[in-house]
């Protein structure tokens, strides 16, 4: 199982993406957070509200996730990392592979 961290710069686009995620059944659920962000972009200090996405899915469709984002996102470079979760509740584990198609 793949935790994937995805941020948005508003809440509009933060569901967007997730719904987009769920409707391909490539995510099982997502939470979406709002965050304050401070970055490095056209050589200037950044500081803005963004939002998170923690998207829950199986190993294999981290690339198809990726994939998805770059058609939809409205970054040019958009944040899309995973790490591999290596213990989990059983019966979630289930239900995360049960409700995404790889």
């Amino acid at each position: 199982m793949l935790f994937v961290y995805i941020t948005a710069g508003n809440v509009k686009d933060a569901k967007n993406i997730s719904k987009h995620l769920l409707q391909k059944k490539l995510v099982a659920c997502v939470n979406i957070f709002p965050i304050e962000s401070m970055y490095w972009f056209n050589n200037e200090l950044q500081e803005n509200t963004e939002f998170s996405i923690i998207a829950k899915t199986r190993d294999e469709n981290f690339e198809k996730i990726d994939s998805e984002i770059k058609k939809i996102h409205t970054y040019d470079v958009p944040c899309v990392v995973a790490w591999k979760i290596d213990k989990a509740h059983k019966p979630f584990e289930k239900w995360v592979s049960k409700e995404t198609k790889i």
